[in-house]
């Protein structure tokens, strides 16, 4: 892998590497640095021909989100999106963020404490998640919809300094638009897909500009990491 822009660039990198190219800026403000980890084609196609971001995944890619996953200290996702790739439990928390509350069956079995879920109050399984997981482990916050300031002083108040948000496109969108999203860790592969695919964030409009920070690159796979301007 070979680092084009970034500290001591130009440069080769080894995956022992990418923790130290991705750890929280030493300039972090107080409190979880949420950082976000999406895929795309060159075409801007965030899913591949079957429907899936892991459909687009490489080797260049995997590298880095397995580096950033040892980074932190929980995972971010939308529930819709753990329950179409898979998603099983793992080192850290999987949090996962749902309007209806319904545990994909991948993360029921976890073991209490690993996986986290996040509801409004009116979430239709509330109380199935509670019975599932157990009721500490279901955050209720806001009333129709999540409350995305609240969620952040509880990630605060559990003491994590790095999360990194998984998707999908729907939940990138919602968390950019309540300015919680710190920072953007992109793969771009090289490939042009057309057809209908989601796009990396799907929404109502959010502007947000962005510093790019660092950019790597491994058999035309490019991985950039992008800190959001405040």
């Amino acid at each position: 892998m070979r680092l084009l822009l970034g500290p001591d660039a130009p440069r080769d990198v080894a995956v022992d590497d990418l923790a130290g190219l991705y750890a929280r800026p030493a300039d972090a403000p107080d409190g979880p640095w949420i950082r976000a980890c999406m895929i795309s084609s060159l075409d801007g196609a965030a899913t591949g021909p079957d429907g899936l971001s892991g459909g687009l995944n490489n080797e260049p890619d995997h590298a880095v989100f397995g580096a950033l996953r040892g980074l932190v200290d929980a995972v971010l996702v939308g529930a819709g999106t753990a329950r179409d790739e898979g998603y099983g439990p793992a080192d850290v928390p999987i949090v996962l963020l749902s309007r209806g509350g319904r545990v994909p069956d991948g993360l029921r079995d976890a073991e209490p404490g690993r996986v986290v879920m996040v509801v409004p109050a009116g979430a239709e399984h509330l109380g199935e998640a509670e019975q599932v997981l157990g009721a500490d482990n279901v955050w209720v916050v806001g009333e129709d919809e999540i409350d995305f300031a609240a969620l952040r002083d509880r990630m605060t108040a559990a003491g994590w300094r790095e999360v990194t948000c998984e998707g999908g496109p729907t939940t990138l969108a919602a968390l950019l638009a309540a300015g919680l999203i710190d920072e953007v860790a992109a793969t771009v592969v090289p490939r042009v897909l057309a057809g209908e695919h989601a796009r990396m964030s799907m929404g109502p409009d959010v502007d947000v500009d962005l510093d790019l920070i660092s950019l790597l690159e491994q058999d035309g796979t490019l991985l950039g990491r992008w800190r959001v301007r405040r």
